[in-house]
């Protein structure tokens, strides 16, 4: 075989693998493993002609790539009838080079951390997976334990390395759900683990840190040096470049790990991910969960609310952030939202996207509404993590409260056992977004009822021509179908005025 037929590689650290091969080759792999970024038409370095819009996975000045690509390196080569040869055999974190696991071994191990139970089929495979490949992006729907799998692959690598454990989590929420998860697992956390958001202490001798990466992405690469093991929650609302700064600097993580129930369903986004962490494992679907009763059911009603024909003609020429500044500050809108949240029965999560125009304004709306006694909350990254922990911990005791609360921190990991009814309030198209606030409503409530989500869809279309909105409505309609999810549509003409006595149930029971 030629030399220009072989391609070879050599481990650099454990975040980067080195490439050698013939110039001719090095152009094939930068064309193959560089995506056009999702919206790059729009970005002004785009449109300043100082970049292509791509992202390059492989660096031609380095001559390197994520050790995590190497599955798909090696179909690269594979399809072009090239040879690839690993100049180091002995290379620890390539996923290609597996341990066999002793399973009676793992499930004694598992026994001993005398959890309050017992981890379920498909989360022992998760955690098998881990132990077997050492690095993997886990993709685990809302619902599904990830901080469990989490919890027992960080118990296995603390006894099994010596270095430090780093747990990486997008919001201080989740710095504190983590930290009271991992004690409700059994867990002394006051001895092992030390917390970093704003305000704590960077420094500790502790080996299990869990951290936003708000508040560590710019420290230097010899902190990160001090991990053998890395864990990334919720990786897909992490800034891509500082996670992929991070990572980089983990040159001494053996171990990684990357969790999410969502990626965006774009190729850049995933080989980006797998890039860091390692091939995408599928953990479970939310639909196999809900077949078997560890989720609950789901009924989506999309209330299509029609707009007076002269407020569609104002709005057919407007772009889309004049079309969502309108829709969110428009008052029958609001009110009729609020009439909703306040017409259910059992607790109700009410999502939106902007706080002072629209957040606030429907807190106050359905606080004076609401009868006297109820409970309503209000939660956006205003409010400190520590009241946040508190009004979950009040509202999975409340069986008629009501939450405003804002998507960037309640669409993603803050779990509610005891939620009934979600009502997205601001229109979106993110698949990541919705399937992420869907999941809020998806844990078992103690009565075992099924979770109602009230989809709020906007049509101000005007013969052939769809509003933004509305656009935005049928690429959510596309996800659900996807998930397998059941919905029905209900198209409401929106009346300038609601009646106090009207029940909005009716509209669609």
């Amino acid at each position: 075989m030629s030399v220009d037929n072989k391609i070879r590689i050599r481990m650099v650290n454990h975040s980067y693998f080195a490439v050698e091969a013939h110039p001719a080759q090095e152009q094939e792999l930068r064309e193959y493993f560089s995506f056009f970024v999702p919206g790059y038409k729009f970005m002004p370095a785009f449109k300043s002609r100082h970049w292509d819009g791509k992202v390059k996975l492989y660096n031609m000045v380095s001559k390197q790539m994520n050790v995590g690509l190497y599955t798909h390196l090696r179909r690269f080569c594979a399809d072009r009838f090239y040879q690839l040869e690993i100049l180091e055999h002995e290379v620890y974190g390539i996923p290609s080079f597996k341990e066999d696991i002793d399973h009676p071994a793992l499930i004694d191990f598992l026994s001993v951390l005398d959890v309050p139970f017992k981890p379920r089929d498909y989360q022992y495979k998760a955690i098998a997976h881990g132990v077997e490949n050492r690095r993997c992006l886990l993709l685990s729907p809302t619902g599904s334990g990830k901080s469990f799998i989490i919890y027992n692959l960080l118990r296995y690598c603390y006894e099994v390395t010596e270095g430090k454990i780093l747990v990486i989590v997008p919001t201080t929420s989740l710095v504190e759900q983590m930290y009271k998860d991992f004690s409700d697992y059994g867990y002394d956390v006051d001895e092992f683990c030390h917390k970093i958001y704003s305000g704590k202490e960077k420094v500790t001798d502790k080996r299990v840190i869990i951290s936003t990466w708000q508040s560590i992405y710019k420290f230097g690469k010899e902190w990160f040096e001090q991990f053998n093991t890395v864990f990334g929650d919720e990786v897909h609302l992490f800034k891509a470049k500082s996670l992929s700064g991070m990572m980089d600097k983990c040159t001494e993580a053996q171990y990684r790990f990357g969790l999410t129930g969502t990626l965006d369903g774009t190729e850049t986004n995933k080989l980006v991910l797998e890039g860091l962490f390692g091939p995408t494992f599928t953990v479970t679907r939310t639909v196999e969960l809900q077949k078997n009763k560890q989720l609950a059911e789901l009924d989506i009603s999309i209330l299509l609310l029609r707009y007076h024909s002269d407020i569609c003609n104002m709005m057919k020429d407007k772009n889309y952030q004049e079309e969502l500044d309108y829709i969110v500050t428009y008052e029958p809108r609001n009110k009729f939202i609020s009439k909703i949240a306040i017409d259910q029965t059992g607790n109700t999560l009410v999502m939106f996207q902007f706080v002072e125009k629209h957040g606030k304004v429907l807190y106050e709306m359905i606080k004076s509404m609401a009868a006297e006694g109820r409970k309503v909350f209000y939660v956006s990254g205003e409010v400190d993590a520590t009241d946040r922990e508190r009004i979950r911990g009040i509202v999975e005791k409340e069986h008629d409260s009501i939450i405003v609360a804002s998507l960037g921190t309640f669409s993603t990991g803050i779990n509610i056992r005891n939620l009934h009814n979600i009502v997205f309030a601001t229109p979106s198209k993110s698949q990541v977004k919705v399937l992420q606030s869907v999941g809020r409503g998806l844990r078992q409530s103690d009565d075992g009822r099924t979770t109602k989500l009230i989809d709020i869809a906007d049509d101000l279309h005007v013969n052939s021509h769809k509003n933004f909105t509305l656009r935005h409505s049928a690429e959510r309609i596309k996800i659900y179908t996807k998930e397998g999810f059941n919905y029905k549509v209900y198209p409401i003409d929106l009346k300038p005025i609601l009646s106090k006595d009207t029940d909005t149930n009716e509209y669609f029971d």
